[in-house]
């Protein structure tokens, strides 16, 4: 598989500005997937006079594809499930916590503060607050080093942080003049004044208002924006069909040989209990050649197999200052180490957030590329994983977009999403952060190494990256 992806790449025009082709280099290495990575003792990035935060757990219920088990639910019932799931995981008594903090991006206007819903669900004193963030697919990222900061600043002590998505169920409202007529009826004071309005409804009022995955500002969808990032970076169907296989075949295997420990059961009510996500469906490139393009048609290169699908699913993280943990007799996983939240152009740019943001935060961190052991980056799209890449490993794009004299260079593959990412896990938009960071916690204390980075991209071209320094065992 990575002979072909090496192959395709090599078949790109040498003038393809965007195009870099030191990135063939950093895929030769992938042979080595499976081969763990070699204990290394390098300086920790604890600070003089800063507390030091750190996860002692982390969990997500499965993530499912929209429309199947929990299409009956609400979100605060994903949320509430995973915030069980991590107090039956770690024990934690609930008036320990301090605060809670949830990520999620389309709100369920009955549980608009869905943080505190859930909370009160899974039996967390009503004396500890909560509150709801939205920052699109870095939601809960947000989430985390919303609690990241508050036990920093001494304010917390124990924070537990998460995400929610429903796909399954999405607001679909009424036209907007079909809102306004009903608000002036429900102030309408008599029955003609009730009357007259009413005669002034137009059959074009009851036309609902459908939800897109679409840019306010650009009104275009991010498979629109991937399809064109893709074509601007001269990546093929080919290479993003076979990226897309390689999320899924490696997600199987990681499921297989369990190690997705994040994973908590979910007894959905009036069903069967849900033990593993069920997107991560490996197939064949001649299958996958064979979707026609879902966004720019007839000739775009972004279809369904290479894209992330509408997901359902929660997230939570218990997260802690080191103190308090050990003084518990918690045995952390990993050090929250910097993070940076980076924006950029939202139309061109939209999906290129781990780009900008990488370089800044090992820099901020003190460290270099080859500092880190393993990569968990957010998987929206193949094309937009592999743009990232190239954009990552070009001299050219660090120096006429990024205002730097030299590009960061490219992940090795070899650690990159070896569990697999967000096109075969799944990618519920306001949870996927937290997989991110306990996948990569886990997978440094399973493949050996120190230093993880996490990055994700996010609509309104936007992203985030984290570095998570594993406990010391």
């Amino acid at each position: 598989m990575s002979s072909m992806l090496t192959s395709a790449i090599r078949t790109l025009p040498v003038s393809s500005a965007w195009a870099a082709g030191g990135f063939v280099r950093s895929l030769s290495c992938s042979s080595q997937l499976q081969a763990a990575a070699q204990p290394k003792t390098k300086k920790t990035l604890g600070k003089s006079g800063v507390k030091n935060v750190v996860v002692v757990e982390g969990v997500r219920i499965p993530f499912l594809q929209s429309g199947t088990s929990y299409v009956d639910l609400m979100p605060h019932d994903l949320a509430r499930a995973a915030l069980q799931g991590l107090l039956t995981r770690t024990s934690i008594p609930r008036d320990v916590v301090d605060y809670i903090v949830y990520g999620t991006v389309i709100q369920e206007v009955k549980t608009s503060n869905v943080a505190r819903e859930a909370a009160l669900g899974a039996g967390f004193s009503d004396k500890t607050p909560a509150h709801t963030v939205t920052m699109a697919c870095i939601s809960s990222n947000q989430a985390m080093t919303t609690g990241v900061g508050m036990i920093a600043a001494g304010q917390c002590d124990v924070v537990v942080a998460g995400g929610v998505e429903l796909m399954s169920d999405v607001p679909i409202r009424h036209s907007r003049k079909m809102r306004k007529t009903m608000l002036t009826l429900n102030r309408a004071k008599t029955l003609g004044q009730k009357l007259s309005l009413i005669s002034k409804i137009r059959p074009d009022y009851f036309a609902p208002e459908l939800p897109a995955v679409a840019e306010f500002s650009t009104s275009e969808t991010m498979g629109h924006s991937a399809d064109r990032l893709a074509a601007a970076f001269s990546i093929s169907r080919v290479e993003q069909d076979e990226y897309a296989l390689r999320s899924h075949t490696l997600a199987k295997k990681a499921q297989d040989e369990g190690l997705l420990l994040d994973v908590v059961p979910f007894k959905v009510p009036g069903k069967d209990t849900v033990t593993k996500d069920n997107g991560i469906r490996p197939s064949s490139m001649e299958q996958m050649g064979k979707l026609k393009p879902a966004f720019v048609k007839p000739y775009g290169t972004v279809t369904a197999a290479n894209s992330s699908f509408l997901t359902d699913g929660a997230s939570a993280i218990l997260i802690m200052s080191e103190e308090k943990a050990l003084a518990m007799g918690y045995k952390p996983k990993a050090y929250l180490r910097d993070f940076v939240y980076v924006s950029q152009d939202p139309k061109d740019q939209l999906l290129l957030g781990p780009t900008y943001a990488t370089p800044k935060v090992l820099e901020k961190a003190g460290l270099t590329l080859n500092d880190i052991d393993v990569f968990e980056f957010h998987e929206a799209f193949a094309g937009q994983i592999l743009a990232n890449l190239k954009a990552m490993d070009s001299d050219w794009f660090a120096q006429n977009y990024m205002g730097r004299k030299s590009k960061v260079g490219a992940p090795p593959l070899d650690k990159f999403n070896t569990w697999g990412g967000s096109l075969s896990l799944g990618h519920p938009f306001g949870a996927t952060g937290c997989r991110l960071v306990i996948t990569a916690a886990h997978r440094l204390r399973k493949e050996g190494g120190q230093y993880g980075l996490v990055a994700a991209c996010a609509a309104g071209g936007q992203g985030h990256a984290m570095i998570v320094e594993l406990y010391p065992q």
